[in-house]
């Protein structure tokens, strides 16, 4: 099936013996087995479940994974991810990166003997300074969150490989229908399942796209081993948004573009990150990799007394954290998303008191548009 009715018909075929064209929620710890040393193929529900297996078979599908994993935050599939790595290891890590992930770097992890080194992923030349003989893995957002900047997959993966490193690419923001990191060569997919996949602000949930069989059943034995594993509702949940998932990104990405130009031509905004805009330096790279451009926008106002103003006029966008659902979100990445990054390095990067962060929904884009006008009035 080509991916968009891989999306519409997701987990519509599993149920054999009744039918249902939506996948049952297995609400079960456990399985009765037919006899002694024969199974159903389940025993108990950390180790698999029905209902979280049908989600995990469609994201490989949609990837083109050899296994995909399903876990209770996108920060568990991370963690899970890390403990791939022995005590010694270094990491070359997206500067620029969500604050939940930097977290899990330096306040668990650089505990445990993972050096993580943060690098400006969009620039190549960047990456390969900082390569030394200690660098197990490279973990990439792209576009990273919330400066929207792009890296070269491809370019990044293929020195990886040749350096035999391990490829990670958090692919949050695009999802596998308008990026595939498998095919430009990563070895590991991430999801915050909770934004695009989901789609709806309705469940905390992560996932893993694995290329290969062998890293598979790693990951696998830590996710077992741990159990940090999504339940049987929340991976319904999940399936569900699936469904709408090509949909709902034809429209946000419109509502973004619109939105983003709407801004670039506002007097009190400086600068705009969005990659489909002519002036953003990653635009021709994204082009190249992927099939859209996203709906996250980001943008800088001439006076940090003015975000205040913004968080507290707007009447279509909710000032909330998270992103990819239905509703249109507004947020100050300094104080909420980013605040375990210290100040300084906050501030070099450009994450600072003048930025904020739309995820579009699915909203007229006039209203949006208009909101966002008497906002900064």
């Amino acid at each position: 099936m080509r991916r968009n009715t891989l999306l519409a018909q997701a987990g519509s075929r599993w149920d054999e013996r009744t039918g249902s064209v939506t996948m049952p929620v297995y609400q079960t710890a456990t399985f009765r087995h037919p006899a002694l040393g024969q199974s159903t193929g389940f025993d108990y529900s950390r180790s698999g479940n029905p209902t979280r297996q049908a989600l995990e078979d469609v994201l490989a599908a949609l990837d083109g994974g050899a296994r995909g994993f399903a876990f209770s935050s996108g920060l568990a599939a991370v963690d899970c991810l890390l403990h791939l790595f022995e005590p010694g290891a270094r990491l070359l890590v997206t500067e620029d990166l969500y604050g939940g992930t930097f977290r899990l770097l330096e306040k668990i992890h650089r505990g445990r003997g993972i050096d993580s080194t943060y690098v400006d992923t969009s620039q190549l030349a960047a990456v390969e300074a900082a390569w030394d003989d200690r660098v197990r893995g490279v973990f990439v957002e792209s576009p990273t969150n919330p400066l929207l900047k792009v890296a070269d997959l491809s370019a990044i993966a293929a020195l990886a490989r040749s350096r035999g490193a391990l490829m990670i690419v958090d692919n949050t923001f695009l999802t596998p229908v308008l990026q595939r990191p498998l095919e430009l060569g990563a070895d590991v997919t991430v999801y915050s399942a909770s934004k695009y996949l989901a789609g709806h602000n309705d469940v905390v949930a992560g996932a893993l796209v694995v290329k290969r069989s062998d890293l598979a059943d790693r990951v696998y034995f830590h996710q077992n081993g741990v159990g940090a594993v999504l339940g049987p509702h929340d991976s319904w949940l999940v399936l569900r948004g699936l469904k709408t998932l090509a949909l709902r990104l034809a429209r946000q990405q419109e509502n973004a573009r619109a939105v983003a130009e709407f801004l670039a031509g506002h007097p009190r905004v400086t600068r705009v990150h969005f990659p489909g805009l002519a002036s953003h330096p990653g635009r021709e790279t994204l082009a190249r990799q992927a099939e859209g451009f996203g709906a996250m926008v980001s943008f800088e106002v001439d006076d940090p007394g003015l975000i205040p103003q913004v968080l507290s006029r707007v009447k279509i966008f909710l000032f909330a954290e998270s992103l990819g659902g239905v509703e249109s979100l507004v947020t100050f990445p300094a104080v909420q998303t980013h605040a375990d990054i210290d100040a300084p390095t906050r501030e070099r990067l450009g994450i600072h008191d003048r930025l904020l962060r739309l995820s579009l929904g699915v909203e007229d884009v006039a209203d949006l548009t208009e909101d966002l006008g008497q906002a900064l009035a």
